[in-house]
């Protein structure tokens, strides 16, 4: 293996919300021996480096953020960026109406220390979001502005992302409306190309008989799911149509000249499915939802350990000494 891609939450992270030493320890040796580590998360960049910051990660390793629309190295360079059109993200807000209370609109407002500003993050309500992600609330509140109505906050630049939170059962609910709309498709079969992108409103289709295919080649927003059924919390997050971890990994690999074969993907949700596809080898850690380790049993991944076992430790020390990744 030449790359290795970690998620974050729930897999590099442990229930205490840090990096474990034997976590970074096997990083560190991966490194060493000339394996490129990259962690893919679903969190923002500066949200990402709170965790990450202090750790003696090298600067110019790279740090795929929001489910692949944005990839900095850990120095804050950035790499590459898809933005959510303004158009589309204005049409989806309407969409969404019943679900507007669990609303986020990100932008990527990121200084050159790496750290976001006000306005980073936008809602409408803050009441419903504080009773589901009470938590996240309370970080990332330097960052957060109320705009009423939201629409009001894409008269500027344009987003990268939008996301929804809240119970499994209400964004199971919210996911199914989305996806009631050509427009929107959901990631986590393959990775949507870019040159695949095409707007709606220019192929004509509509939502009477179009088929998975035509709906991704038409597609002008992306769904990534991630639940914690133990929290009763789901996230849904909507990004532009062709961004993926595991679209943005595969772009990420090419300019180090890896080939998808020579990728190593870890994690452990559903937004991490469409990285663990295009990898050479695929590890779902053992805290994964059910649901999802019947896929990848489906799939024939291996299940590796929790996250509170250092599972993706026990993964990269396999690799190192030469021993295959099994269960």
């Amino acid at each position: 293996m030449r790359l290795i891609a970690v998620d974050m939450d729930g897999t590099l992270v442990g229930p205490d919300g840090r990096v474990s030493a034997r976590n970074l320890a096997a990083m560190k040796l991966a490194e060493a021996a000339g394996v490129r580590v990259v962690v893919a998360t679903g969190r923002r960049h500066s949200y990402a480096m709170k965790v990450l910051r202090g750790l003696g990660l090298r600067e110019e390793d790279a740090l795929i953020s929001s489910n692949g629309t944005v990839t900095r190295t850990i120095g804050a360079q950035l790499l590459e960026r898809t933005l959510l059109p303004v158009e589309t993200a204005r049409w989806l807000c309407g969409h969404v109406e019943e679900f507007r209370d669990a609303l986020v609109v990100t932008f990527d407002k990121v200084g050159a220390d790496g750290q976001d500003v006000r306005g980073a993050l936008v809602v409408e309500h803050l009441v419903e979001l504080n009773a589901s992600i009470g938590r996240w609330v309370v970080a990332n509140e330097p960052y957060i502005e109320c705009v009423v109505p939201i629409e009001r906050a894409l008269e500027g630049d344009a987003p990268i992302q939008m996301m929804l939170c809240g119970t499994v059962e209400r964004m199971r609910r919210a996911e199914a409306r989305l996806l009631e709309h050509p427009g929107v498709s959901a990631v986590g079969v393959t990775p949507l190309r870019r040159d695949e992108v095409r707007r709606l409103e220019n192929i004509g289709l509509t939502r009477g008989g179009i088929t998975p295919q035509e709906r991704a080649s038409v597609a002008e927003a992306a769904l990534h799911r991630t639940e914690y059924p133990e929290r009763d919390l789901s996230i849904v997050d909507i990004l532009p149509a062709g961004c993926s971890k595991g679209s943005a990994l595969l772009r990420l690999a090419e300019t180090h000249g890896v080939k998808a074969e020579e990728i190593l993907a870890i994690g452990d949700n559903w937004n991490d499915v469409s990285m663990l596809e295009v990898a050479g080898q695929a590890v779902l850690m053992g805290n994964a939802p059910a649901d999802l380790k019947a896929t990848a049993a489906e799939r024939g991944w291996v299940m590796g350990r929790r996250h509170d076992e250092d599972g993706v430790a026990e993964v990269i020390e396999a690799v190192l000494n030469g021993l295959p990744v099994t269960r």
